[in-house]
C-alpha cells in the first residue's frame, strides 16, 4: 500500500472532500494541518510549487489538489496508485 500524504486546512471544503474520497476508498493516510504549523507552507510553496491546500501526495508521486485526486479515481487510476508497493514520497 502507498504512503498517502495530504496537506490541508480544516476550513477548505476541498480537503473534506479529499478527505471523503480518501476514506472511502478506506485508505489511512496522513493529515499535514497547515494552519497549525505554517512552517508546512514553505514545503507546499516551495517543494511542490502550490499554493494552495489540499496537496496529496501518494507514493513518491505529488498528486495536486481535490480536483486532481477526483480525476484520477474517474479515470480508474487512483485505486492502482493506491495500491502500489513503495516506499513513500
Amino acid at each position: 500500500m502507498s504512503k498517502v500524504v495530504m496537506y490541508y486546512s480544516p476550513s477548505c471544503p476541498y480537503c473534506a472532500g479529499a478527505e471523503a474520497l480518501l476514506k472511502k476508498k478506506g485508505v489511512t493516510f496522513e493529515k499535514l494541518d497547515v494552519d497549525a504549523d505554517p512552517g508546512l507552507w514553505d514545503y507546499v510553496y516551495d517543494t511542490l510549487d502550490r499554493e494552495t491546500v489540499p496537496q496529496i501526495i501518494i507514493g513518491d508521486r505529488h498528486v495536486g489538489g481535490y480536483d486532481d485526486l477526483a480525476e484520477l479515481d474517474a479515470m480508474g487510476e487512483l485505486d492502482d496508485l493506491l495500491t502500489a508497493d513503495d516506499q513513500g514520497y
